[in-house]
């Protein structure tokens, strides 16, 4: 377990200065560019959510990962195809990089008929075995032991899959992350759990819930091996991703990532953050995931401006379409209630 050295602030102390360079990687340029796009697509996609929520089309709660975006894209980027990934609420890249088409995503925040739910659920409550996809659970530290689940029986089954999930500092706090973890890592289970250490659980900032400094201390006390990430660079969390995703496949148990991060949002899109010090948003704001990549893309020669913007509108027209999808998608028909609701067929 490593840690930096330089203070940024009080809620993260260990977490470095915005720097320019970015973590090494033998990514292709192709590979690179395409993390640039899951990037920008999830943080348009999220705007244009933001207005529509604004507008009342958004039925329930919006919740955004802006700042975040680098974790759920870089981690989600180092899964093969037969790996097996549980994305909480503010894991919107997670799903992107699964396969998960923007209208999709468009149509299950506005309870559309054609959403994946047929407009039964809301924001990102919904799972696709076929594309490795288990649905978030709102009871938070829930997708733990549920994921330990997935990879046990991967584990039994011979198969070389292996099971990751989310979870927040004050998810860290539950009894069901605890008893997940403590079983991981008994039963020596294929999973990674990415910990996302975004400074606030709701309003109540890391400091008051927990007297450890590091989330990785927690798995290190059930003997899982912990690595500490900057989670505002895509290149280190897809790294480590990587490296855990490939140490739990070759029989290493379980393996933990705690990704030093900051929500520049509050708890939802309801919420406007009042309890955060202004100064902490300005020295987030200075290490956003999105610019530094941008950055790092120029300063590497692996992109020009001009490409990059073409990416951006490509990007942008996909989302118009998609959005001019779901405002027309109906709504769904009251005889589909009770579909998908009870057991269906002979018993």
């Amino acid at each position: 377990m490593t840690t930096s050295a330089s203070p940024l602030g009080p809620l993260h102390p260990d977490v470095e200065p915005r720097r320019e360079r970015l973590a090494a990687t033998a990514l292709p340029r192709e590979s690179q560019l395409e993390l640039y796009r899951y990037l920008q697509l999830n943080r348009r996609l999220e705007d244009r959510l933001t207005n529509l929520y604004r507008q009342g089309k958004v039925v329930g709660g919006l919740y955004s990962s802006r700042g975040q975006e680098a974790i759920s894209v870089g981690s989600a980027y180092a899964l093969g195809p037969r790996d097996v990934v549980g994305p909480l609420i503010r894991n919107l890249g997670s799903l992107l990089v699964r396969g998960v088409a923007p209208r999709e995503i468009l149509t299950q925040y506005m309870a559309r008929g054609t959403s994946p739910t047929g407009g039964k659920d809301c924001n990102l409550h919904f799972g696709d075995l076929a594309r490795g996809l288990v649905s978030p659970i709102s009871m938070l530290g829930a997708l733990v032991p549920v994921l330990a689940g997935v990879a046990l029986a991967a584990k039994y089954r011979g198969e070389d899959s292996v099971a990751l999930t989310y979870i927040g500092d004050g998810g860290t706090s539950t009894g069901d992350f605890h008893e997940g973890m403590n079983l991981a890592a008994v039963l020596e289970v294929p999973l990674v759990v990415v910990a996302e250490h975004n400074g606030y659980a709701y309003s109540t900032p890391t400091e008051r819930q927990m007297k450890i400094k590091d989330l990785a201390q927690r798995a290190v006390a059930y003997g899982i091996p912990a690595r500490i990430v900057d989670g505002n660079d895509v290149l280190a969390v897809y790294e480590a991703t990587r490296q855990a995703v490939s140490e739990a496949r070759a029989g290493g148990g379980p393996r933990m990532l705690e990704v030093k991060t900051f929500r520049m949002k509050g708890h939802a899109e309801h919420d406007d953050a009042g309890y955060v010090p202004p100064e902490l948003f300005e020295r987030w704001r200075a290490r956003d995931p999105i610019a530094r990549f941008e950055r790092h893309l120029a300063d590497e020669g692996l992109a020009t401006r001009a490409e990059l913007d073409a990416i951006l509108a490509d990007v942008d027209r996909r989302l118009d379409e998609d959005v001019d999808f779901a405002l027309a998608s109906p709504w769904p028909p009251p005889e589909r209630a009770l579909e998908g609701v009870y057991e269906e067929g002979e018993t």
